[in-house]
């Protein structure tokens, strides 16, 4: 059946639509915000660097590898079809749970509430601090419905065909890449200042941490050193997450064996020159201290009020808007297909296996909607970070020793393309991202804990829901 239901997708995207989408998925938020926590976790340029270079590295090795199982199943559902093709029907579902209960839906209702955060710059009525309702200790506030608002408008374009959806996304990143492109430009030329840059490189890798409540720094080392540096990573490895989003499209991408990875080396490789350049323009503008103190953690921000005065603020608010607009559509359009392959599979409810005349899984994406819309509702997206980003390690760790399960599994299937840096770099990314797991669990149990617990509540709803023929 499944095959079938594969061939009624349209292949309408081509090389460019997938790179953008990766590009577009990855960049929200997170670029603009992220560095000022970092810079309080590990306290100097150095570290603040590295940290963006090594959770880019990292991501482009991810990338590379899910190369070659984009090229071995080139076809909807992504990583979802990987996990079961190495392993079995659970662990593929307890991905498919996971990603609907908090990952991907749990990011979308993060990217969207940024998005209000950013349009109360620009109209206050906005604000998260305009209450309109009140009940017991439930708050609504213009934000949630703005944010609402936004998921529900994009649902309803990528519901009417994925040609629409692709215009967009496409469109929206080139002017964000062009736009970050121009802060990082302009940053360096009209506001650099070599007394900041030395200032701040002058202890380049002296860690420290920053205290909120005394506005002092306080040096680290030991096990402090290595619970800071994976308490900032959290932010880093979140602002390049979403990347393998193109994987899920894969029944609808032209040529899907050579582009599909092509677009996600090229889409990683793209977002970590952005993001580490931008951060080396942060340092040459701003004082590490201003970084670290940032107003709400907005860090482009201060950095826009340097290169472009008071009207910077207004500059960027736009082009987070439209940032983060362009990677909601993109979470928003890839999503809906892991669910309709999930359901095809008999795991999902039967409805999401359902195309519409637009050949797209219309009651997918209103699932969807539905869902991240009540998540916005919750307040709690800095948690919703935490929750996200344990499970979304834990399966691509899973995801890429998967590589080598079915080199030995399936050792004859045509490989159009093999992983980059086989065995080494695989292992590599799956030492360092176990390693950052662990620490995670450690530092802040309360929240990633969480995270693993909603994943592991799908082991029954999965013995309780499966077909009885599987």
């Amino acid at each position: 059946m499944q095959e079938n239901d594969q061939e009624n997708f349209k292949r309408e995207l081509g090389l460019l639509d997938g790179t953008m989408l990766v590009v577009g998925s990855m960049i929200g938020s997170g670029i603009f915000i992220v560095s000022a926590d970092i810079a309080r976790q590990v306290g100097s340029a150095g570290w603040l660097t590295l940290i963006w270079l090594i959770s880019g590295l990292i991501t482009i090795i991810a990338a590379v590898s899910y190369g070659e199982l984009s090229a071995m199943f080139p076809k909807a559902g992504g990583q979802y079809v990987y996990l079961k093709e190495a392993y079995n029907k659970l662990i593929a579902f307890l991905y498919g749970w996971s990603f609907f209960a908090v990952i991907q839906t749990g990011t979308i209702a993060a990217v969207g509430v940024a998005f209000s955060k950013f349009a109360s710059y620009l109209y206050e009525p906005f604000s998260d601090e305009n209450i309109l309702y009140e009940l017991g200790s439930f708050k609504l506030n213009a934000a949630q419905i703005v944010s609402i608002l936004t998921i529900v408008l994009l649902t309803f374009i990528n519901s009417r065909g994925v040609k629409n959806g692709k215009i967009l996304q496409t469109v929206l990143t080139i002017i964000k890449i062009l736009s970050l492109l121009g802060l990082i430009v302009f940053g360096l030329t009209l506001a650099a200042k070599a007394s900041v840059w030395d200032a701040n490189w002058a202890d380049a890798w002296t860690t420290r941490s920053f205290n909120k409540d005394t506005g002092s720094w306080l040096p680290i080392s030991g096990t402090a050193l290595i619970s800071g540096i994976s308490a900032a990573m959290v932010g880093s490895l979140f602002s390049s997450d979403a990347w393998n989003g193109v994987t899920f499209i894969a029944g609808e991408i032209k040529n899907p064996k050579r582009n599909v990875g092509f677009s996600l080396f090229l889409g990683t490789f793209i977002v970590t020159i952005i993001y580490v350049l931008t951060n080396l323009m942060y340092l040459a503008v701003i004082p590490l201290d201003e970084i670290a103190t940032a107003k709400s953690d907005r860090v482009a921000v201060v950095a826009s009020q340097y290169i472009f005065g008071n009207i910077g603020t207004l500059i960027i608010a736009i082009m987070i808007m439209i940032s983060t607009f362009a990677c909601n559509n993109g979470l928003i359009m890839a999503g809906a297909r892991v669910y309709y392959t999930m359901a095809t599979d008999g795991l999902f409810f039967k409805k999401a296996a359902v195309l519409n005349k637009f050949s797209v899984p219309s009651w997918a994406l209103w699932a969807q909607c539905i869902w991240a819309s009540a998540l916005c509702l919750t307040g709690k997206y800095g948690d919703l970070l935490d929750f996200v980003i344990i499970i979304v390690l834990i399966f691509y760790i899973l995801t890429i020793y998967g590589i080598f399960i079915l080199r030995k599994k399936m050792p004859d299937v045509e490989r159009p393309y093999k992983a980059f840096g086989y065995p080494f770099l695989p292992l590599l990314y799956i030492v360092i991202a176990s390693a950052i797991c662990i620490s995670l669990l450690i530092t802040k149990f309360s929240t990633c804990g969480w995270g693993v617990l909603i994943m592991l509540t799908g082991i029954p709803v999965y013995y309780l829901t499966k077909p009885k023929e599987s």
